[in-house]
């Protein structure tokens, strides 16, 4: 189906822009009538392209959906009404014109999976193989309702870890600036009054010294450099495998984030291989496609490497095992699981263990981290203001009579 660039007028009178799949400007025109918009302008993008990968949007705009969507199904609702009914009740334009999509695709006899597959920005692989796992599976509300914790469960930790960083980055940023303005203003005047009285100035005096002519003399490097290093980095490591398989790995070998970010990694790997092994896919399916939930080289190189030994015959346990990821706990428990045909019960308790994981090592680093940052930060305001105070103390008392 090809599709049209449009310009339309919400009931409030704002503009909206956006890109909508229909055949005709008449089709389009409906479209846009059905989510509560008034077409202006159009043109067309070309044969199957309008709407491709859908949009962005916000992690509480997937809760809201999978909650209200699994309550809905779950009461008898048909699913094209549930799909109208969000339609009208979301306020992202984008969503909203992905739901409008959806809805038309479901009338016209799509399966909500098969719909959801052409907006891969919007709902992601994994996403979409739950959905159909599902509808396959008659237990589509369940899906729903697994999703919906665990999309809360990942909000809740986005948040926990935003606020964990954002602590040190302001307490980081004003220091600096603090640090910044006596090493280009204050500490110059110092250094240039303590040389004209023929004051004898201690070590640690001459070294801050040093380092304030140094900033002074190259600051723009010390600003640029960082920034150049961090772009390079990216690029680097978005066009060089190695590269970010190196960064990857010493990402889980940083001292205290790493083991963390490797709990949050196995954490979001195994939630999801538990929903949807309970959804009936597949080990080895579930396998592949939670690979790429991973977002690390690492660990995804290690599960592609568990999908081909149980592709081999071993099982899960066995594979999981050999892949040097998980601790020996977390692999008897499975393997207990296999034993005694309780595998989904199993792997509910590795994804709960790996939750708690999480949360507690948050909960530590984020009690380690403000008295830690207040004591690293306190030792360099006292060397700039021992190095500062104490010459000026000593040319007065040498002054006393």
């Amino acid at each position: 189906m090809s599709g049209f660039a449009y310009r339309a007028v919400d009931p409030h009178g704002h503009v909206v822009r956006g890109e909508l799949a229909a055949s005709t400007e008449g089709e389009l025109d409906a479209r846009l009538l059905q989510i509560g918009l008034q077409l202006i302008a159009c043109r067309p993008l070309g044969r199957g392209r309008a709407g491709r990968g859908g949009v962005r949007v916000a992690r509480r705009e997937l809760i809201n959906f999978c909650f209200h969507l699994g309550q809905a199904h779950k009461a008898g609702l048909p699913i094209l009404e549930a799909l109208g009914d969000l339609r009208d009740s979301v306020e992202h334009a984008g969503f909203r014109n992905v739901l409008a999509s959806l809805a038309l695709a479901v009338e016209s006899g799509r399966s909500l999976s098969e719909a959801m597959a052409a907006y891969p920005a919007t709902f992601d692989r994994v996403f979409v193989s739950l959905i159909r796992a599902g509808e396959q599976s008659g237990e589509l509300s369940a899906v729903l309702a697994k999703m919906t914790e665990s999309l809360k469960w990942q909000d809740e930790l986005a948040a926990q870890t935003k606020k964990l960083t954002l602590y040190p980055a302001f307490v980081g940023t004003v220091v600096m600036g603090v640090v910044f303005f006596l090493m280009l203003y204050v500490v110059p005047q110092l250094g240039e009054f303590l040389r004209n009285m023929g004051q004898e100035m201690p070590l640690h005096t001459r070294m801050l010294i040093a380092v304030s002519e140094f900033l002074m003399a190259w600051w723009y490097l010390v600003l640029a450099v960082p920034v150049a290093a961090v772009v390079g980095l990216r690029v680097m490591v978005a066009h060089d495998l190695r590269a970010r398989r190196a960064l990857d790995r010493l990402k889980l070998r940083v001292w205290l984030l790493g083991p963390i970010l490797e709990k949050i990694v196995m954490s979001r790997f195994v939630t999801y291989f538990q929903i949807m092994y309970a959804s009936g896919i597949t080990i080895v399916e579930a396998l592949r496609t939670s690979r790429d939930l991973a977002g690390n080289a690492v660990v995804a190189e290690a599960l592609e490497q568990a999908t081909g030994l149980v592709e081999q015959g071993n099982s899960l346990s066995a594979a999981l095992g050999r892949t040097d990821l998980f601790p020996p706990l977390v692999v008897r428990m499975v393997k207990m699981g296999e034993d005694i045909g309780q595998l989904e019960e199993a792997l509910l308790n590795v994804s709960y263990f790996y939750s708690r994981e999480v949360e507690e090592s948050v909960e530590r680093l984020q009690s380690l981290i403000e008295p830690a940052m207040t004591v690293i930060l306190g030792l360099i305001l006292g060397w700039v203001m021992m190095s500062v105070l104490g010459p000026i103390y000593d040319t007065i008392g040498n002054l006393a009579p």
